[in-house]
C-alpha cells in the first residue's frame, strides 16, 4: 500500500508537450493556453514546474519534434527529465524531485492523455501523492481501430477526467478541475 503523503505542498508536472508529440492533437491551442494558465499561477505562489520530454526512436532528442512548443517556456529554476516510458515515474528523476521539492499534490497536464497523462496519473496516486488532473489541460489524438472503428479525442479526454474525479485510492485526494479554477496554495 502506498504511503499517504502528510502536509499540502504542489509541483505542476507538465509532460511532453512537444511539436512532435502535439501538432494534431485535439484541442491543441486551447490545451496551450491552459497550460499556460496554470504555469503563471503556479510561478505566481512559488510552486515548482517540472517539464517532461519524451524520446524514442520516432522522437529523438534534440530533434525539432522533441522540442516543447514555442508557446510553452521553461523559466529558470524550472526543472527539465528526460523520459522514454509512458509514466513520467518510469526510469526518470521524478521521485527525487518530488521528494527534493517535498512534494505531496502533483498537478497533471500535457500530453498524451491515454497514455503518458494515464500511466502518470495512476502512478502519482500509486504512491500515495495528491492529484489535480487539470480537465481542460492535457490532450491526444483520436484513435483508428481494426474495422474501422475510431476511439474520439475527445472521448478518451473526457473519459479520464471523469476517471480522475471518481476513482478512489485509500488517504489520497484526486480531482480534475479546469485550468482558470486550478488554484496553488
Amino acid at each position: 500500500m502506498a504511503s499517504v503523503r502528510a502536509g499540502k505542498r504542489q509541483v505542476l508536472v507538465i509532460v511532453d508537450m512537444q511539436k512532435g508529440v502535439v501538432a494534431t492533437a485535439e484541442g491543441r491551442d486551447q490545451v496551450i493556453e491552459g497550460i499556460k494558465t496554470v504555469a503563471q499561477a503556479a510561478r505566481g505562489k512559488n510552486i515548482p514546474l517540472i517539464w517532461v520530454q519524451h524520446s524514442d526512436e520516432e522522437l529523438r532528442i534534440r530533434s525539432p519534434e522533441w522540442e516543447l512548443v514555442p508557446e510553452l517556456k521553461m523559466a529558470e529554476g524550472d526543472y527539465r527529465i528526460d523520459k522514454h516510458h509512458n509514466s513520467c515515474f518510469a526510469d526518470t528523476e521524478l521521485e527525487r524531485i518530488l521528494e527534493e521539492t517535498k512534494a505531496t499534490e502533483i498537478v497533471l497536464a500535457g500530453a498524451a492523455t491515454n497514455w503518458c497523462i494515464r500511466a502518470t496519473a495512476y502512478g502519482a496516486l500509486d504512491r500515495g501523492y495528491d492529484l489535480s488532473l487539470v480537465s481542460d489541460g492535457h490532450t491526444t489524438e483520436s484513435i483508428e481501430l481494426d474495422g474501422g472503428r475510431r476511439i474520439e479525442a475527445r472521448d478518451i479526454i473526457t473519459e479520464l477526467n471523469i476517471a480522475m474525479t471518481y476513482v478512489n485510492y485509500p488517504g489520497a485526494k484526486n480531482r480534475a478541475v479546469k485550468a482558470q479554477d486550478c488554484k496553488f496554495d
